[in-house]
């Protein structure tokens, strides 16, 4: 007799970009009669904390003509902005600049909220949107058991973990704290006394700009290790790619010493160092994984923040932006460690060792906006993560930047044989290039073909 019982779902976890990628490959690979359940508790599906802004000055850090969705249309988000009908408001959102056309994250937002109702109406009910932050995952005969805020358990036969980019080591809670993606109370700041943010990469500059915003006026203090700042985009063309031997590929000095002269030969020829970065992009995962684990320890210790503000740039317009705030003495950025941060009666006292002393200085200020981002993954305060981890259902990956997985994104060493899997972000430390949206994009429809062939669901192509 014919079982008439409909498979359990795959679960994805997090509703942000990486799980609407996710969610449109599965229902792609899977087959007809395998649902595909997206769990999201706090935001709307597709959109994660990036596209929700509603600010114009949080522009996204790539070319609208690099920003599709669509891995079978590049130019499908470059095509929508010029298509939609868009009010004055939204059009303040929209940069053209001689690098290229850069939108506001929350119209690529509404790019994605409509992608979404595409899918979720094509997909009818295959499709199962659960609004609920999942909390835990208790391993059952059938595969998990889904255990979320406000909502009944769900068994599924298996897990694709897409939570993007994952909160880091909060600071102590008090009075000084101020969230850069909540900026309601920043206009009640008192123009007359400093805010501090911590980081001075891209999450400082949307920092800086929601503050503008919503009407502070004093003084910014930005403060890092080293205080380096991202690169703005340039209408640079990708070079010729370095070639590298075997021996170079086995070492981080060699490695970056060659990108180094590389850089200095197209300088030579008048050309920008841009497009040796950009050139390297379709090997840099090759590269990483190429290194051996101690040579990859030294790019992460002496290169990576070097890389990422040459890697990942930013809009013209926005370093246009945080260079003014600098030349008028509004943002000050500071290199340095932080070593105290001691409550005051009306903000916080920060003591910081300047970079290069070993000298000690104290910072008052009324509030501290934490832009450091996540960092390692036993770090983080989620509790779906602290309970996978506490389960042994995950272990940190290399690192312990992300979750222990194959490049494919396989988690590795859980102690259930239901399939797990990382997806986006999660897989930090086991490839390089895992963050951005045409890296997510591109490695949706690979998971989505791995998963079903582990859970022998497999289409025909």
């Amino acid at each position: 007799m014919t079982s008439t019982h409909r498979p359990l779902p795959i679960a994805i976890i997090g509703g942000g970009f990486s799980g609407l990628m996710a969610a449109e490959q599965l229902l792609r690979a899977l087959p007809v009669d395998r649902p595909v359940l997206l769990c999201e508790g706090s935001r709307p599906f597709g959109l994660g904390l990036a596209y929700a802004t509603p600010n114009p000055d949080h522009l996204l850090n790539l070319r609208a003509s690099q920003m599709s969705a669509d891995p079978e249309r590049p130019e499908d988000f470059a095509d929508w902005l010029a298509c939609t009908p868009l009010d004055a408001a939204e059009r303040q959102g929209i940069r053209e600049t001689e690098a290229g056309t850069f939108a506001a994250r929350g119209l690529y937002g509404r790019y994605l909220a409509e992608r979404w109702d595409r899918v979720a109406a094509g997909a009818g009910d295959r499709l199962i949107p659960l609004r609920a932050a999942i909390c835990d995952v208790e391993p059952v005969p059938e595969g998990f058991r889904l255990h979320g805020a406000g909502a009944p358990p769900r068994l599924v036969a298996g897990l694709v973990l897409a939570m993007g980019n994952l909160p880091g080591p909060a600071l102590a809670p008090g009075r000084h704290r101020l969230d850069p993606w909540h900026p309601e109370a920043f206009g009640t700041l008192d123009p007359a006394r400093d805010v501090l943010v911590i980081g001075t990469g891209l999450t400082m500059m949307d920092s800086v700009a929601a503050l503008r915003r919503e009407g502070f006026a004093g003084r910014i203090v930005a403060v890092s290790r080293r205080g380096l700042l991202p690169k703005p985009h340039a209408a640079v063309p990708a070079g010729r790619r370095p070639d590298f031997t075997p021996e170079i590929r086995g070492s981080a000095r060699k490695l970056v010493a060659a990108i180094r002269r590389a850089i200095t030969t197209a300088r030579e020829a008048g050309d920008d160092w841009r497009g040796v970065i950009d050139a390297l992009r379709p090997i840099t995962d090759a590269l990483w994984a190429g290194l051996p684990r101690a040579e990859q320890a030294r790019i992460l210790r002496h290169v990576r923040p070097y890389w990422d503000v040459h890697r990942h740039r930013t809009a013209p317009p926005a370093a246009e932006a945080i260079a003014a705030e600098i030349r008028s003495g509004g943002l000050v950025v500071r290199a340095g460690r932080i070593l105290a941060i001691a409550e005051a009666p009306d903000g916080a006292v920060v003591t910081l060792r300047p970079r290069g002393t070993d000298g000690r200085e104290r910072i008052a200020v009324q509030g501290i906006l934490d832009a450091t981002g996540f960092s390692r993954l036993a770090e983080t305060d989620d509790p779906l993560i602290r309970n996978l981890l506490a389960r042994g259902l995950v272990r940190p990956g290399p690192f312990g930047l992300g979750i222990a997985a194959s490049p494919g994104g396989r988690v590795a060493g859980a102690s259930h044989d239901a399939p797990i899997w990382a997806f986006g972000p999660m897989l930090r430390g086991v490839v390089w290039e895992c963050i951005a949206v045409p890296d997510i994009r591109d490695a949706a429809r690979p998971l989505a073909r791995a998963v079903a062939d582990q859970l022998g669901d497999r289409l025909a192509a």
